[in-house]
């Protein structure tokens, strides 16, 4: 029906206000657009070029294009259903309504409204920008130099194809003649900067220290600019140690306000980090003891805060006030992250263990500000070992706050170096170990993650403390002597000491042999030293869980028994002859908990008292022995490291006073022809028959 009324020829009359309608709603629907409305038989055509890359900048809507956007949706609606209405009336060929006659007027109007021909177009109006641009840059001071310098820097900084030596030196000495007069002006500009920055990068020593030398007086303006603390860091990189003394000179006394300044934080943290001696990083540490240290920078020299705090009691409230007002600022600027901060906190938990009933409030204060921090402290020493310090320190509620901080950064904290020591003295000091192991355990010990650990140098001390306490063979001397002290303070006020550790493993234990059991790297595992040796303290760790000790444990074993001891041990692929590691973990089985090598009398001897270990020890042994000799394989396992495992077993065995002992005696006896004193394993063999 509606594809016939439009060939209905209409009446001249109508034709023309429909047209004139048309138009109008083409015109308005085009501005909604954006677009050129359609000429009218009145209106001239005028083309005009359209730019396709415009500037923002440019202005090219009109007054009423933006009323027209700015109009309301009921409006434009409203407008749309008269139009669609006048439409409907031609069709029906009735007269249009007198009230439309102010439109038409409208659309003539606009119609005809001329267009500027001499508009420029934004192509035009930016070339008209840059060279008003350049004209202001030529107009500030130096500026013509710097436009020459700038050129010659464009040339210095590439790197496809690079300049030779020769080129490199020839523009640094005309760089270096046009600005040594006008440095002081470079150094702040955001591109001027970068030129000297380059400058220093391929500068020859001699040149370095006169530009170090022409900047003297303007570091601590440097170190607070956003383009000039990016040169202050290359003078420090590409600097001498001279030059790094002079900058630390200058900027002394200084410390604590850069501190609290958005760019200088940045500066002093890599010059304290990075190109400070130790006796500078002292220096800079006693500024943040008070105005009298910061003003003589000798003052404190060779003592310690805690030499210092005992001279008077004025001079220790005057350094926790100074040390703790700094760190509060330094903290609310969101500078926690910073490693000269951990040492000033350093210095201040220092001070608080020192005295811990008289300093018990401060030590609240001090927790109360850093627990939602604790995430920022511990990938520094310092910072690790303040975290250390005040979980130690802390009552129940807060170190469930630290927890709590803790439990989302869990596997970035387990893999750090520092990181892991805050972990363990979590585990050492938090009476709820509930808490502790489902904020930390529960996740840790699954078969995605848990391989990853147990094969890292530090993310597997958690999990070796959880099995074996601080065991010396796992922790250095350092190590342990700091845990022991954050032990002491811990346990200072509670009487579940080393239940804490009881009560993790056994609820961290069946996890683990879950996650080992199902996970599908397990025999990349065993080609793995950490790894393999964390298996076999995890077997040999004697536990009270019922599902472990009948089920769990035998099946890893059984695994590591058909891995390690069955096969053809002559092939080059086999476990014995491919990893030589593999023999020290099968020995550790051998010997289990209730057997061990003195170093003293250089023989295996017997532990009084020795919790056995189902699976382990002389069970094994007599396993291994059976698996050899029923197989007719004891030929193959005299020389090299099988000789090792065979002659562990036979130790193991005569202390039991085993009949396999006996047996398996009686077979090497008739290997004895075979039997090398020239291979170590097989000399060792000879002494037993």
């Amino acid at each position: 029906m509606g594809n016939k009324t439009k060939g209905v020829k209409r009446p001249n009359g109508n034709v023309q206000d429909a047209e004139q309608k048309s138009l109008k709603k083409a015109k308005y629907n085009n501005k909604k657009k954006n677009l050129p409305s359609p000429p009218s038989e009145e209106e001239p055509i005028i083309e005009e070029e359209i730019e396709e890359n415009s500037s923002e900048d440019d202005l090219s809507i009109s007054e009423e294009e933006d009323e027209l956007d700015q109009e309301s949706e009921e409006d434009e609606l409203d407008e749309l259903d008269d139009l669609d209405v006048e439409d409907d009336a031609v069709k029906e060929n009735q007269e249009i309504p007198d009230d439309d006659e102010d439109d038409e007027v409208f659309v003539e109007e606009d119609s005809e409204k001329p267009v500027d021909p001499n508009k420029k177009s934004s192509k035009e109006q930016h070339t008209e920008q840059r060279k008003l641009l350049s004209e202001r840059k030529l107009q500030r001071k130096s500026g013509a130099q710097v436009q020459d310098i700038k050129k010659l820097w464009e040339k210095l900084r590439v790197t496809k194809p690079t300049p030779s030596k020769q080129q490199r030196d020839k523009l640094c000495d005309e760089i270096w003649d046009l600005s040594h007069d006008v440095i002081n002006d470079l150094v702040l500009k955001h591109d001027a900067s970068r030129v000297v920055q380059t400058l220093i990068k391929y500068s020859s020593k001699e040149r370095r220290d006169k530009i170090v030398n022409s900047l003297k007086g303007s570091f601590y303006q440097l170190a607070t600019s956003a383009y000039g603390k990016y040169l202050l860091i290359k003078i420090l990189h590409y600097g001498s140690k001279e030059s790094r003394a002079i900058i630390v000179n200058e900027l002394h006394g200084k410390l604590r306000k850069l501190m609290r300044h958005r760019e200088g934080a940045y500066v002093v943290e890599d010059l304290f980090v990075l190109y400070s001696t130790a006796e500078q990083k002292q220096q800079m540490i006693r500024e943040f003891w008070g105005s009298e240290y910061a003003v003589f920078k000798d003052s404190g020299k060779d003592k310690t805060v805690l030499d210092v705090i005992h001279e008077s009691s004025e001079k220790k409230q005057l350094i926790m006030q100074n040390l703790f007002g700094t760190i509060k600022a330094s903290v609310e600027k969101g500078s926690t992250g910073f490693q000269i901060l951990h040492a000033a906190m350093k210095e201040y938990v220092t001070v608080l263990v020192d005295d811990l009933e008289v300093n018990d409030s401060a030590i609240r204060d001090f927790i109360d500000l850093l627990s939602e921090q604790f995430a920022e402290l511990v990938h520094t020493q310092e910072g690790s070992e303040i975290a250390c310090n005040l979980i130690a320190l802390a009552n129940a509620k807060e170190r469930k706050g630290i927890v709590k901080s803790l439990k989302t950064h869990k596997n970035e904290l387990i893999k750090n170096e520092y990181g892991n020591v805050v972990l363990i003295t979590l585990f050492l000091a938090v009476d709820d170990t509930v808490l502790t192991y489902k904020s930390f355990g529960s996740e840790m010990f699954t078969p995605e993650l848990l391989p990853e650990l147990i094969e890292d140098k530090f993310a597997r001390r958690p999990i070796l403390y959880i099995l074996k306490g601080l065991d010396g063979r796992y922790f250095s001397p350092n190590v342990k002597k700091a845990l022991l002290k954050y032990q002491a303070l811990a346990y200072a006020k509670t009487s579940k000491k080393e239940t804490k550790r009881q009560e993790l493993l056994e609820k961290s234990i069946e996890p683990i042999y879950k996650a080992l059991l199902s996970t599908e790297e397990f025999d990349n595992l065993l080609t793995k030293n950490m790894a393999l040796q964390s298996i076999t303290e995890l077997i040999n760790t004697p536990t009270t869980n019922e599902k472990v000790n009948n089920t769990y444990r035998p099946q890893l074993i059984q695994k590591i028994f058909d891995k390690t001891i069955k096969g053809d041990v002559l092939e080059d692929f086999h476990l014995l002859n491919k990893t030589p590691f593999v023999s020290r973990s099968v020995k550790s089985l051998i010997q289990g908990n209730k057997y061990k090598f003195d170093n003293d009398t250089k023989k295996v001897i017997e532990i009084e008292n020795a919790e056995v270990v189902p699976g382990t020890g002389v069970e094994f042994a007599e396993k291994v022995v059976d698996e050899i000799i029923d197989n007719i394989k004891l030929n193959d396992w005299i020389s090299g490291q099988p000789a090792f495992v065979l002659v562990s077993a036979l130790e193991v065995l005569q202390l039991a006073n085993s009949k396999k002992a006996k047996t398996l005696k009686d077979q090497l006896k008739k290997q004895k022809k075979n039997l090398s004193t020239d291979d170590k394993g097989s000399k060792l063999l000879l002494e037993f028959i």
